[in-house]
């Protein structure tokens, strides 16, 4: 997917149907200065306005995406092609996404790390105080089942927001 040819193509498209910069903004709802960037190639419109500009060009949004006509055979390549395109142009990849959702899990749930933190410590600590040694065995059991159980929370929470 070429931005400057989607751009060009867009601004073709305009002229052929005798309207201006300003007066195709009017039609879909955005300045004459926005048509000027799609057309320069600085911007791609977002989907809903490529939706609105294939209805006004009575073009396919693959076309536009292609940034030129398409022939029927060329048709189901080319939408391959810009599929793809489009899927590699995403602002955040899967991982990136997934590790923000992780970051934002463990920020709203620090409190729950802490509590575990503290019951390592108590772990280490108490068995010398107390002068009880199966508290060394259990307590570190403990904070290890806890931190499986959070983090299996948070993996769902991660999953839920990743895929939904």
């Amino acid at each position: 997917m070429d931005q400057i040819k989607t751009g060009k193509f867009i601004a073709s498209l305009r002229k052929q149907h005798n309207l201006t910069q300003e007066a195709l903004g009017e039609k879909l709802g955005v300045t004459n200065k926005t048509v000027s960037r799609w057309e320069n190639g600085n911007y791609m419109p977002d989907i809903e306005m490529f939706q609105l500009i294939s209805k006004e060009f009575n073009v396919s949004i693959n076309e536009l995406l292609s940034g030129e006509f398409i022939s029927d055979e060329d048709f189901k390549r080319k939408a391959d092609e810009n599929i793809v395109a489009v899927s590699k142009s995403d602002l955040f990849s899967t991982e990136e996404r997934k590790a923000y959702f992780k970051k934002k899990w463990r920020k709203e749930h620090i409190s729950l790390f802490v509590l575990l933190g503290i019951i390592l410590i108590a772990a280490v600590v108490l068995p010398f105080i107390l002068g009880k040694p199966w508290f060394a065995c259990f307590a570190p059991l403990l904070a290890f089942v806890g931190y499986c159980y959070q983090n299996n929370k948070m993996m769902a929470y991660v999953e839920h927001n990743l895929y939904n």
